[in-house]
């Protein structure tokens, strides 16, 4: 598992459900009162799997409100044919300890543009919240600020009451059982120049985004993205990995990362981020017998159709592929 400069014990504060699927968590630090963060900022975690530690990141939800500011606030969907970090959270009680990390932000609010289009899918709507905070109040100074709001039902907008508070009608839901869906061309039309896109969700989401924003011609820069890192086109499923230079030949279970079985086998590795965003991670491939199914929003749409790279933190394989590392030998 990948360390975090500090780690520092914590305890599990009060827990509720936002739906039958989404279970918000306040946790208290023992030895420090929470620090303070910024608005897309993510909480380290280790949870227990199948009895080993492994390294989880949780966004932080909304600012402090005043009353609560001693714990930091995230909230985890329970994914049953996920890795198990989910389950592992789910299973924890008021009054249980864990270790946390120090809030680290990868997912920088730029507070300068004119105007925002705040896009979220699912539980991908965690950073979204408190970045829906921070420009609600420079709407009331003339920028304009949207916020788009996806979800397969109503019931699983488990943050539309907040929003809505924050941003009255400036706020819309997109419910896909409805047989909604979300026009990234209109919507990016309709924003003025220089106005920032900001998309947490689904890497198809992502996807959808980033080439509708390409096609508009708008700066890449102006357009910022996470994904949740657990979305592709196939369920998870066990795969063989062949590593020829390290004689390695394993399955990559079905609760567990092409990254971590790596790194559980003794390969040298890099990565940061194990969100599917840096591209540190990535990996040569040499062959594959089946799909990979790409889940990063690092490799280009090109990249992902020639399938010479996978980003080994998130992407998965149906079958079995060859990969070559980037780590070479002194000797």
């Amino acid at each position: 598992m990948r360390s975090t400069d500090t780690w520092t014990d914590a305890v599990v504060h009060s827990l509720h459900d936002l739906t039958p699927t989404v279970r918000e968590f306040h946790i208290e630090p023992l030895a420090q009162r929470a620090l303070p963060a910024a608005p897309g900022s993510h909480l380290p975690v280790q949870v227990l799997v199948d009895g080993q530690p492994q390294l989880r990141s949780y966004s932080l939800v909304g600012e402090p409100d005043g009353s609560a500011n001693h714990t930091y606030r995230i909230a985890v969907k329970r994914l049953d044919d996920g890795r198990g970090g989910s389950r592992a959270m789910w299973q924890l009680a008021v009054g249980d300890r864990l270790r946390i990390g120090e809030p680290q932000n990868h997912f920088v609010l730029d507070l300068t543009a004119p105007a925002y289009l705040l896009v979220a899918g699912g539980i991908g709507i965690t950073p979204l919240v408190g970045m829906a905070q921070a420009v609600a109040r420079l709407a009331t100074h003339g920028r304009q600020v949207r916020m788009l709001y996806g979800a397969r039902t109503a019931d699983e907008l488990a943050y539309a009451p907040l929003l809505r508070d924050a941003l009255g009608d400036a706020l819309q839901t997109v419910l896909s059982t409805a047989g909604d869906r979300i026009d990234f061309d209109a919507e990016i039309a309709a924003l003025p120049a220089g106005g920032h896109m900001v998309v947490c969700g689904p890497v198809p989401m992502l996807d959808a985004a980033r080439r509708a924003w390409m096609a508009a011609g708008r700066p890449l820069g102006d357009l910022r993205y996470e994904t949740f890192g657990s979305s592709g086109r196939f369920a998870p499923q066990a795969f063989r990995v062949v590593l020829p230079r390290h004689q390695v030949d394993l399955l990559v279970p079905t609760g567990s990362s092409l990254l971590d079985a790596l790194e559980a086998a003794g390969v040298p590795t890099l990565s940061d981020c194990r969100r599917g965003e840096c591209g540190l991670c990535a990996m040569d491939i040499v062959s594959v017998t089946g799909e990979v199914d790409h889940r990063d929003v690092f490799l280009s749409e090109h990249e992902k159709q020639k399938n010479t790279r996978i980003c080994a933190c998130v992407s998965r394989v149906v079958g079995e592929i060859t990969l070559d590392s980037a780590y070479r030998s002194d000797s």
